[in-house]
């Protein structure tokens, strides 16, 4: 014990003899351990955020959605402009009345509009849905309220404004009560505002499966509304040219008792759409399998992450070695002197292994401090953009502006035991070859 105490204390004091060179080689064990904790971090947090997107949607949910063919049949007759495509609401009764794990089926119709408040105008996307699809998309209402059944059984014209839609149309007025003209399909139509939604971060698109939306600029109306006021067929115009789209419903989610009926009703939903779907016309998405994508994806990202960060303990390791090497030139005729009064080759091999984890445990310990800092340097750095480059903080995608890094404790654990991993590693070799000099030529050198 008291041997092993002075074993120590003679490394240290070795060490301080070079404390620039030391310095210098436990920085590579610094930038390595402080990569692999700041890079899982980062990967965790952006992981994070994909995975609570995808509950948003509910985990017991199976999202239907109305996807234009790359080459779709036209209608045939006088109108050969027409494309029709997508769910329709026959799909929607037989999947409510022929499923019985379905509880809950939500429909949604959607289109690009103007809305015109007095002479402010803004461009919309105009959504005909139910009472329920506030509860499933978790809108929170900020003045007033959502749409009713009665609304959609009545087919009322009124309607709910998102955020970002009521500040454009109505900035610091109260727009419950008043009146909007919207204007779709070259078609105009008064509704009346019944309720405003509170603000909500956009959500990014996830595995290509799930697009990205932006809640405030939506505009709900009844669905009823929208399918006798603006009806299936969109007419677009274009410089001298006319299409249409023939769409029923654009999205359908359907929702189950429990996760283990997930999978089950999304494989019957889709063979039922088979049957009476010629083109690929539709998707079936199941966020249940997204999550399972999603941590797929973050397990092979990590292990990415840490084999760059390794990388960077590896060049570290080797610049270590590359240190004692050069001790171990210097103190030749140290070595020689400790042989010659008695010192083993283990004596000579521990002496230099001893320095040589002081200096990557040193190193691996001053890099977790480091790493426990990355929440602190991203948060001030988001911050710092948004205050001082607010152009540039508007470019960045919704995932960069949230991101939260989350410190996982098997990345500590991993570089901690890294770090140390390389120093015996890259220690070895010197200190066996301190160990194998000839005594007698060690004594000699100059």
């Amino acid at each position: 014990m008291i041997a092993g105490v002075a074993t120590v204390r003679l490394g240290i004091k070795s060490l301080l003899l070079h404390k620039l060179r030391s310095g210098l080689a436990m920085l590579g064990i610094v930038i390595g351990v402080t990569a692999v904790i700041w890079l899982v971090a980062l990967g965790e947090g952006v992981s994070y955020q994909a995975q609570q997107q995808i509950k948003d949607l509910g985990a017991t949910n199976v999202i239907l959605k109305s996807v234009k063919p790359t080459e779709s049949a036209s209608s045939g007759g006088n109108t050969p402009f027409i494309i029709k495509y997508g769910l329709t609401r026959d799909d929607f009764d037989r999947i409510v009345s022929t499923i019985p794990t379905v509880r809950r089926a939500v429909p949604m119709r959607e289109a690009k509009s103007q809305a015109w408040a007095g002479t402010r105008m803004s461009e919309i996307q105009l959504l005909g849905c139910t009472a329920d699809y506030r509860e499933i998309n978790h809108l929170v209402m900020a003045r007033g309220r959502f749409i009713s059944d009665s609304d959609e059984a009545k087919g009322d014209n009124v309607c709910v404004l998102a955020a970002e839609a009521t500040e454009r149309l109505f900035a610091y007025e109260d727009p419950i009560g008043n009146s909007i003209q919207i204007l779709s399909n070259q078609q105009s139509d008064i509704y009346r505002v019944i309720g405003v939604t509170e603000s909500r971060s956009p959500s990014a698109s996830i595995g290509g499966a799930l697009e990205g939306r932006n809640y405030n600029r939506d505009v709900y109306i009844p669905m009823s509304s929208f399918r006798q006021r603006i009806g299936d067929m969109i007419i677009q115009s274009g410089s001298g040219s006319r299409s249409a789209e023939e769409i029923q419903i654009s999205q359908i989610t359907v929702t189950v008792d429990n996760i283990e009926q997930v999978e089950e009703t999304a494989a019957i939903v889709e063979i039922l759409l088979d049957k009476f779907h010629k083109d690929a016309d539709f998707a079936v998405v199941v966020p249940k399998e997204l999550l399972r994508q999603a941590e797929t994806l973050r397990r092979m990202f990590n292990v990415l992450l840490v084999i760059i960060a390794g990388i960077s303990l590896l060049v570290g390791g080797i610049g270590i070695m590359n240190i004692m090497l050069a001790t171990v030139t210097e103190r030749t005729r140290e070595i020689g002197v400790r042989r010659a009064m008695g010192a083993t080759r283990g004596d000579i091999i521990r002496q230099f292994l001893v320095e040589t984890m002081i200096l990557s445990a040193t190193g691996g310990l001053i890099g977790l401090v480091a790493g426990f800092l990355c929440p602190y340097a991203v948060y001030y750095t988001l911050w710092a953009i948004e205050n001082w480059f607010p152009e540039m903080w508007s470019t960045l995608p919704p995932t960069i502006q949230g991101l939260e890094p989350i410190i996982a404790p098997w990345s500590i654990a991993a570089a901690v035991g890294i770090s140390i991993s390389v120093g015996v590693l890259f220690g070895l070799y010197p200190a066996r070859r301190a160990a194998l000099m000839d005594p007698i030529e060690a004594l000699r050198h100059e």
